[in-house]
């Protein structure tokens, strides 16, 4: 047998600088990542992945956009191993579209800076006001020269046509392959919960943090319980993420449990509280656990 269209595209698409991956959830995303950076790697490439699927994350913990520099052939094997993160804060895009964008856009100028190919792999929102505000201002900040549209029917027809639009973008409409199936909402949390029991992995620290070392700044008089549980991304004296953190009140002291501590400089607030016995998490509204709003 010949080689297939998905096979075809990869070759062509490894010749771009940057590639934007989009599709609904399970359509093979990640797997088309690899192919391509497997092409490119046989180029001679280095290849900057960024993981912007800040629900179903490949690389990094959930809640991060993350960056992995591909040199190898077995770095394809070792993509959830992070060079780089960018802390978003949650595990819906919908609730979070800024912080988001930003982070993708974050990491891809940081991938370029060595990277010969920058692919980015998206989240599978893309329809409505949400999924299509995510892949105009991620085509916007990121501005890809080839676009992967990767559809069961034609759902991606009305993003497609905004990217032609609006950007003049270079669009290769691929079908799902046969062999890639939807895994349920169970399945999924369920990656979800390992990936930030992963993030967790001993030793923790328990450090005192003051309330001066938060973004957005603590309120003043603001009752530490109600950060219970909070998710934070731990950043250093450079304002980049290191890893996550969860907040803990004992006897009124406000400490963080994490295993990022070292050369941390400041911790910046999550929308999610986080459930240390099982690594399940839920959403909150960040404005309603600091004004009571």
């Amino acid at each position: 047998m010949g080689p297939t269209p998905h096979e075809d595209a990869a070759r062509e698409l490894a010749l771009a600088e940057t590639v934007l991956l989009i599709g609904a959830i399970d359509t093979g995303k990640t797997t088309m990542a690899r192919r391509i950076m497997r092409q490119a790697l046989g180029l001679g490439k280095e290849v900057g992945y960024v993981d912007a699927d800040i629900g179903n994350t490949t690389c990094g913990p959930p809640s991060c956009t993350g960056l992995r520099f591909v040199r190898e052939t077995a770095d394809l094997e070792n993509l959830a191993t992070a060079d780089g993160l960018h802390f978003v804060g949650g595990v819906s895009p919908d609730r979070l579209v800024l912080q988001q964008v930003i982070g993708t856009a974050a990491l891809a100028e940081r991938a370029r800076q060595s990277a010969d190919l920058v692919v980015i792999d998206t989240t599978g929102i893309v329809s409505g006001v949400v999924g299509e505000s995510l892949k105009y201002h991620k085509m916007e900040l990121c501005r890809p020269d080839r676009v992967v549209a990767l559809q069961r029917g034609a759902e991606l027809e009305p993003v497609v046509g905004m990217l032609r639009r609006f950007f003049g973008a270079d669009v290769i409409s691929l079908p799902v392959e046969p062999d890639v199936f939807p895994s349920s909402p169970d399945e999924r949390a369920a990656r979800r919960t390992s990936r930030f029991r992963d993030a967790f992995s001993p030793p923790l620290d328990r450090w005192r943090v003051k309330p001066t070392v938060f973004a957005p700044t603590l309120p003043s008089g603001l009752d530490p319980t109600r950060l219970d549980g909070l998710l934070v991304g731990v950043h250093d004296e450079n304002g980049l993420c290191q890893g996550l953190g969860y907040l803990e009140v004992d006897d009124g002291t406000l400490r963080v449990v994490t295993n990022r501590g070292e050369g941390m400089q400041g911790l910046r607030l999550g929308s999610l509280r986080i459930e240390p016995s099982t690594f399940a998490t839920r959403p909150v509204n960040l404005r309603e656990v600091m004004f009571g709003l």
